[in-house]
């Protein structure tokens, strides 16, 4: 509870076997920041913090942070890395790593990750293997971290071979987000983290996409109560997730609805689109892959789109992208067998066409994609 009496929006994630039977709070509320010295301690106690953040967030949060840590009697040390998707590699792991047991981090240690995906993920790694595991605590700066990467266990790096293709199931022991830091969040980023909120309604939540669609101007106007209640939804929608499944190899694949597309778009521009960017554009293809498949209703590609273009989202391919670069990014991105593409496809608004006996995806046929994408 605040200084107004205003309480957190609290989602629990519960790990039920055959992983680590675990669960964690997911805390929402303006302010949380400057709290989260004594809300660390109470949940997540170690000897020494580690604050892991990238250059711009460390300059922008880094301080505040630490002083917060400080204010409950908190050991802390802020590291910080290179921005940029880039910088997301096994060469910087290995760097933080060891520069947290050059300053005498143990096994009673804990890891801060503060900022969007990127510091999430490898902040993530360092803590899943450092002295076999130390707790991790998730602070999000970014819409799309807050909606969505800081909600479950998945860490690693980039390789030459693909995003995240090292890495390890890590759940955190804490979520603290505090929409209010989302006033330095960059337009670009800020609309791009919004494609994961149009996803989840998208594929779970019918009333939840529409209620976004006619929120829009709200949402950009960036009002606190608004962005607690989006962030707070979307939190729920990708807990019963992985709640469901924790080691992502099974229902999780409701998540990917436009990340087949996604994934080779981004691979193909080196990453220089924004996840969410290139989310954007994937969702509303492979709903018109679905529908030209004959899976998802008539009209809903239509609708995807409309309300991705309010958004200030892409909803096409970049001008650049042809069929043999991208049908090799597919291959690269592993999505690609048996003469189709595996995607995640909607049946409707909300609905996905799947389900647990036939399984969550599905192969469409190269030639359906490569008429649909490319005429």
């Amino acid at each position: 509870m605040d200084e107004q009496g205003h309480d957190d929006h609290r989602t629990t994630v519960t790990i039920a076997p055959p992983a680590a039977a675990t669960s964690y709070e997911v805390r929402v509320r303006p302010g949380l920041l400057d709290q989260a010295g004594r809300l660390i301690a109470a949940s997540c106690s170690a000897d020494r913090y580690a604050v892991i953040a990238d250059t711009q967030v460390a300059n922008l949060y880094g301080e505040r942070v630490l002083e917060a840590l400080a204010g409950a009697d908190l050991d802390a040390m802020l590291l910080r890395f290179p921005a940029g998707e880039w910088n997301k590699s096994r060469e910087s792991w290995s760097e933080l790593s060891d520069r947290m047991l050059k300053a005498g981090f143990g096994p009673d240690a804990a890891v801060v990750a503060l900022g969007g995906g990127v510091a999430g993920d490898l902040a993530g790694f360092v803590a899943a293997t450092l002295m076999g595991g130390v707790p991790l605590i998730r602070i999000p700066t970014t819409l799309l971290a807050m909606l969505d990467c800081s909600v479950g266990g998945r860490t690693g790096v980039d390789t030459p071979a693909g995003k995240n293709r090292v890495g390890a199931v890590h759940q955190p022991s804490l979520v603290l987000t505090d929409p209010t830091v989302l006033g330095t969040l960059p337009a670009p980023q800020f609309a791009a983290g919004l494609a994961a909120a149009i996803k989840h309604g998208l594929i779970l939540d019918a009333a939840y996409f529409e209620t976004l669609a006619g929120e829009l101007d709200e949402v950009f106007a960036r009002r606190p109560e608004v962005l607690t209640r989006l962030i707070s939804r979307s939190v729920e929608i990708k807990a019963e997730v992985v709640s469901r499944d924790a080691r992502e190899n099974g229902y999780s694949a409701v998540l990917d609805f436009g990340h087949s597309v996604a994934g080779a778009q981004e691979a193909i521009a080196g990453y220089a689109w924004l996840h969410g960017e290139a989310l954007a554009a994937g969702m509303a293809l492979e709903a018109a892959i679905g529908e030209a498949a004959g899976v998802t209703r008539a009209g809903v590609s239509r609708r995807v789109s409309e309300v991705l273009e309010a958004a200030g989202l892409p909803v096409a391919l970049d001008d650049d992208v042809d069929a043999e670069r991208f049908f090799q990014a597919l291959e690269g991105g592993g999505k690609q067998e048996a003469g189709g593409i595996r995607c995640t496809l909607l049946d409707d608004i909300g609905r996905l066409a799947g389900s647990a006996e036939k399984g969550w995806s599905q192969v469409v046929p190269v030639d359906l994609v490569r008429a649909v994408l490319f005429g």
